[in-house]
């Protein structure tokens, strides 16, 4: 059996070095910040920041359930100008956990104001926050009027400058179902319908008006434009195709 030597030995066999006389301050007004050194780093970053933090969020719906919470994938992030080493990022969790606590719900004021926010407070013209997040929807079938629950995701994408404002994108990806456009060509009936995802993302205009609801206007346009609609719950008269196509009146 093969021996080793002791722990303390591996240690120092792999640069471990025994701890140094604590001379280094305590107290944070003490302490070198090494972030805000400045010198030639060649290069402006136009993002430096965190990427897929979870979150809790509020949302509000105009459709059941009108209230949730959700949790949310955030990236935030703010320039970088060449001449500073580095960002503060604890700043940025600091600031997405003050939205939380405000208990706003997601949406494009709201990240406007939190982007414009972010800025400041990291003492940097311009900052971006990406977010996703599932938005939940009660739907019920065509014929018993059972319900259920289905989900489309939601992305905002939020870019602040102190000079050019706000540039505010919304995607939304959602699952469809369409005709098969070859089974139709190919078949006397009953040609077969496929699933499939389909996303979309708009870009918002500051001189526009915004709806109620901004994230349901691409849900709109993806759902309008399928063959048919999806539930969460079909009983066997949803089923009947007869039935089916009256309810759409189709």
């Amino acid at each position: 059996m093969r021996s080793f030597p002791s722990k303390k030995e591996r240690h120092a066999q792999f640069g471990s070095v025994p701890p140094s006389a604590r001379t280094k301050p305590c107290q944070k007004e003490d302490m070198i910040d090494i972030q805000q050194t400045e010198q030639d780093f060649y290069f402006d970053l136009e993002q430096v920041g965190i990427c897929r933090v979870s979150y809790p969020v509020n949302i509000l719906s105009k459709t059941t359930p009108q209230h949730q919470t959700a949790s949310a994938d955030f990236t935030l992030s703010t320039y970088l100008p060449a001449h500073q080493k580095g960002i503060h990022m604890s700043r940025l969790t600091e600031q997405l956990h003050s939205f939380y606590e405000s208990g706003k719900p997601v949406d494009v004021d709201s990240l406007k104001e939190l982007t414009a926010q972010l800025a400041k407070h990291m003492n940097q013209p311009s900052a971006s926050i990406q977010v996703s997040f599932p938005w939940y929807m009660e739907k019920k079938s065509p014929i018993s009027g059972k319900s259920g629950l289905m989900h489309a995701d939601v992305q905002y994408d939020i870019h602040f400058h102190e000079e050019n404002g706000w540039i505010c994108h919304i995607g939304c990806t959602a699952q469809v179902t369409t005709l098969c456009p070859c089974s139709k060509e190919i078949s006397e009936y009953g040609a077969h319908n496929q699933r499939g995802t389909v996303s979309i993302q708009v870009e918002l205009f500051e001189q526009g008006q915004l709806l109620d609801d901004m994230k349901a206007a691409p849900l709109h346009i993806i759902k309008s434009n399928t063959s048919a609609r999806l539930y969460p719950v079909l009983k066997r008269p949803d089923e009947r195709g007869e039935c089916y196509r009256s309810s759409l009146n189709v």
